[in-house]
């Protein structure tokens, strides 16, 4: 049997092992080791946490998602304030710069600058004690910040703890979180096909993944930091120069720009600036300008501040990437999740290091705001790898020939009806079991774990199917052999039985499921489990006219607005009468037991972590009795059933005076009825 001490040094070797990694591929970007290698230091730190949660410590790198965001957003004073800069738009400013400094000192010869590039994100300051992040704040009016630590924990390139032992025992590390140019495309083109507002750069989105208040939300962003400065009160044994400071970091396993340069004289500073545009195109991260730092703290103490800005630093900015073109024409595109997209096909123009004759419009809200119409002169902007976009139309410039632009009303791709509610920004095409556009994530949601859990039809093999011809539609699923799939590259007979058989498991789910499986937009599981429980049929359901989907439970007139549509549509409904042909059935929900039930026609709120339940189980099992479970506490609620660990519903529920159940009372009153 293994002793607890082996366990506890074991656990403790692969954190030193993982944290060592860590450094090597974040800070230093020179890992040692393959991603399959890592990975398997880190699933083995991850099963031996499990098995025994006694050696979970906060800074294990397990913990990245899992502290409590409880404190987001709430005050953090800095120690040290966090300072803006002055601005130099020229050479010459730059150079006035270099010549106040020096009169300032008394000093005729070239000073030593540290030259940072000026990443284009939000200013976080971290709190470090003893070597562990204790705290993470956003920069605020420069003397108290937001705690945004749940967040900033996610984040890969901020340790935990830190390497080394030399560092002070409390100090502020000052840095920029920013995102990196392809991974905001990819997030936007993520959001885009889930018909979600898109982000107008990265610096936006790495503010808006930073003020989320899920902390998985920031962890699935792509999100990195660079540091740039240390804020101690007392400097006694920290290094006497900037630049050596900035060493001092990475040596700790801080990530410090690569670009950074240590120059003498404001001629070299100079050159630094014009070799770093040059280089900009090729940046896999967006800049806006250089920063200059007198390199001697000493120096700097000496120079001071004025105002609120630092004498012994400038900003030096860069210009901004845009070019005009004209808009010949716009054309609509439909994303996997039926998200109608306008693309605006341009006069070939070099920008931002490549040639672009297409970019995005978004939706035809962000054409309103923008004024455009086909024909119009724009003004084109691109940085690095990202899509380009239109930032302005030249008015001045518009010929008379120009013409509006209007959202079509049938889809390009499948001729079904567009939809678009009242007040809503995405317009989508209503075709959702038919549309070629939307045919992989279709099927792919439909076998789904959670929707009709078709085990071995995951997104690999839909992709397969659909690219081969096998199948178009859900209805397709129930028509496929064991000899047409044994066809199939690495589809063995064993695969292939065992998903046939899957499939015919699949034909009488329960009846939410179904629904879910069905993929109506804003329909998921829980409003799929209301929907089952009310109208207790399929077909009552898809004749079910607005106000009558309104009375159910928690769905409004959105909701009931894109029920409707989607049972309206024809093609929709044929892929449904497909489905009854092919066999697929349902199971209707049980008669809820509400005749002697406490909870029959009250609204309750589930809190913290019950042991003798899991959240879904707890929800079914009130909803059987009549009750309606929110998400939410107001002071139309009957009953808080607070669990282990119960948060702010709990705190919100003795504010307002709403009763408060324990899980003794809550099994007790599920008893009684």
């Amino acid at each position: 049997m293994t002793s607890d001490t082996s366990l506890t040094e074991r656990a403790e070797n692969l954190r030193r092992e993982i944290e060592y990694h860590n450094y090597r591929y974040y800070s230093l970007d020179d890992p040692e080791v393959s991603d399959e290698a890592y990975d398997r230091l880190m699933r083995e730190l991850q099963d031996l946490e499990a098995e025994h949660p006694e050696l979970v410590t906060p800074e294990s790198p397990t913990q990245r998602v899992g502290a409590s965001p409880d404190t987001l957003f709430r005050e953090a004073p800095h120690e040290t304030p966090m300072l803006s800069l002055e601005n130099a738009f020229d050479e010459d400013e730059l150079r006035d710069f270099d010549r106040r400094v020096r009169e300032r000192l008394g000093q005729e010869d070239a000073l030593e600058y540290a030259c940072e590039p000026k990443l284009d994100g939000l200013a976080v300051s971290l709190l470090y004690r003893g070597g562990v992040l204790y705290r993470a704040a956003t920069r605020g009016d420069g003397y108290t910040g937001e705690d945004i630590t749940a967040n900033v924990r996610t984040i890969e390139t901020v340790p935990l703890r830190l390497m080394g032992s030399d560092y002070p025992d409390a100090f502020e590390v000052r840095g920029e979180v920013y995102m990196p140019l392809d991974g905001f495309e990819r997030l936007n083109r993520a959001l885009a096909e889930a018909g979600e507002k898109t982000f107008v750069n990265p610096r936006n989105a790495a503010a808006g993944s930073l003020r989320n208040k899920d902390p998985h939300v920031a962890a699935a962003r792509p999100l990195e930091m660079c540091c740039y400065s240390v804020a101690v009160p007392d400097d006694t044994g920290l290094p006497a120069k900037h630049f050596e400071q900035l060493q001092k970091l990475r040596d700790w396993g801080l990530r410090i720009n690569p670009e950074v340069r240590l120059v003498t004289g404001i001629d070299a500073c100079i050159d630094y600036y014009r070799e770093l545009l040059a280089k900009r195109e090729n940046l896999r991260y967006e800049i806006d300008g250089i920063v200059y730092k007198v390199n001697d703290l000493d120096l700097q103490k000496r120079l001071g501040f004025v105002s609120r800005a630092p004498r012994w630093a400038i900003a030096s900015k860069f210009p901004a990437h845009e070019v005009m073109t004209r808009v010949r024409d716009v054309e609509f595109q439909v994303g996997r999740t039926g998200a109608i997209t306008p693309v605006a096909r341009l006069d070939p123009v070099f920008v931002g290091g490549a040639t672009v004759s297409n970019t995005t419009l978004h939706n035809m809200d962000e054409i309103e705001r923008l004024g455009l119409r086909i024909g119009d002169w724009v003004m084109v902007r691109r940085a690095g790898d990202v899509i380009p976009q239109v930032v302005k139309v030249l008015t001045d410039k518009r010929p008379a020939d120009t013409r509006e632009i209007s959202l079509p009303s049938e889809c390009p791709e499948c001729g079904s009806a567009i939809d678009q509610p009242e007040g809503e920004v995405v317009a989508r095409c209503s075709g959702g079991l038919f549309c070629p556009a939307q045919r992989k994530e279709a099927i792919r949601h439909y076998a789904s774990r959670r929707a009709l859990d078709i085990e071995g039809l995951g997104e690999q093999w839909v992709n397969v199917l659909v690219d081969e011809g096998m199948i178009e539609t859900v209805a397709d699923i129930y028509h496929l052999r064991e000899e047409d799939l044994v066809r199939l590259d690495r589809m063995g007979s064993k695969s292939a039985a065992n998903l046939v058989n899957a499939i015919a498991e699949s034909r009488e789910p329960d009846l939410e499921r179904l629904i879910y499986a069905l993929g109506i937009r804003e329909v998921g599981e829980a409003t799929a489990r209301a929907l089952a429980r009310h109208f207790r049929s399929l077909e009552s359901l898809m004749e079910a006219d607005e106000d009558s989907l309104q009375e159910v439970a928690d769905i409004g007139p959105v909701v009931a607005a894109h029920i409707r549509g989607f049972f309206a549509e024809p093609h929709n409904r044929e892929i449904i009468r497909r489905l009854k042909d092919a066999g697929v059935t349902y199971r209707p929900p049980p008669e809820p037991e509400t005749a002697s039930s406490p909870f029959a026609g009250k609204t309750v709120v589930l809190t913290g972590t019950l042991s003798e339940y899991s959240r879904d189980e707890a929800r079914d099992a009130l909803e059987s009795r009549g009750a309606k479970v929110a998400g939410s506490v107001s002071s139309r609620t009957d009953y808080v059933i607070a669990g282990e660990g119960g948060g702010s519903k709990l705190n919100k529920a003795r504010d307002l005076g709403v009763p408060v159940l324990s899980e003794a009372e809550f099994l007790e009153q599920l008893a009684a009825g």
